[in-house]
């Protein structure tokens, strides 16, 4: 709620009237509510930085948060609500930092006085009301951007990709292959090539839960890639239960060479490339 230039201007006068008051009183209630997570010091600059905008917005005239003319109120709830979302603070104690305003303009009416007292407070914790659902919801935005910056990581983390030998990589994946996670496992993987000048990449599939249509088109697609980019490339990690699903769900890999193992299909790398291997045999006590 917009509260009119006569009401914004008392509101500024009084609080820029016992502004020290003001700002001690608010800190004094916040700091409660936090529980000494926040330092009195930055507690009492965020406070004050708050209280300097809204005496600030108020003298120009009408408070609006919707106008121009409150961008600076806006900027600082803004800036309070990035701080407490990148801090760890809960929606809950960012916002209970506006409403804390509530208490210290009931005890300013109520010691002024006068005709307008009640109407005022009214009009004030109204508007208190507009800055705490301001607060929140940048809040959430701030908190949901950060939830999605740490999933691309997190994604990113998980894909990595590997050098086995010279002049092969390797990617092994784990866990439920989706479009979102196969285009970071493509682009990771084709640079990948570019950055090593490998001829030869395995896509290693023993971490994958299981293969479906979806997951073998995924699959697919990043081989194309990497052909386009020179580079031929080896499946491994075909477990039983994956091939008989792959036989069942008709999925056909064409001339992509497949193995059962990692071990495997580097072996078979190292043997395009001259190079000569030998099983480990196992070990027979005598």
């Amino acid at each position: 709620m917009a509260l009119n230039a006569e009401e914004s201007g008392r509101l500024a006068a009084l609080l820029n009237g016992r502004a020290e008051q003001v700002t001690q009183r608010w800190t004094d209630i916040v700091a409660g509510s936090l529980r000494g997570r926040l330092s009195h010091a930055e507690l009492r600059r965020q406070v004050e930085d708050l209280h300097r905008a809204i005496v600030g917005t108020g003298e120009q005239g009408a408070i609006d948060l919707s106008t121009e003319s409150a961008g600076e109120l806006r900027a600082a709830l803004a800036d309070l609500s990035r701080g407490r979302a990148r801090q760890g603070f809960s929606a809950t104690e960012t916002t209970v930092s506006i409403f804390a305003l509530k208490d210290v303009l009931a005890e300013l009416v109520q010691e002024s006085g006068g005709a307008n007292a009640l109407h005022d407070y009214v009009a004030f914790s109204k508007l208190v009301d507009e800055l705490g659902l301001f607060t929140f919801e940048s809040f959430v935005r701030t908190r949901e951007s950060l939830i999605a910056d740490q999933a691309e990581q997190l994604l990113e983390l998980s894909t990595p990709v590997v050098k086995l030998w010279e002049g092969v990589v390797a990617v092994p994946l784990v866990g439920t292959l989706d479009s979102a996670r196969a285009q970071v496992v493509m682009e990771r993987l084709l640079q990948t090539l570019v950055d090593t000048g490998s001829p030869y990449a395995i896509i290693d599939i023993t971490g994958v839960p299981a293969v479906d249509t979806q997951v073998a088109q995924h699959i697919l697609k990043t081989v194309v890639a990497a052909r386009l980019m020179g580079a031929d490339c080896i499946i491994s990690g075909i477990r039983p239960q994956i091939a008989q699903t792959i036989v069942a769900l008709g999925i056909e890999f064409g001339d992509i060479a497949t193995k059962a193992s990692l071990a495997d299909a580097l072996r078979h790398v190292l043997r395009l490339n001259g190079v000569e291997t030998a099983r480990r045999q196992p070990r027979r006590d005598v």
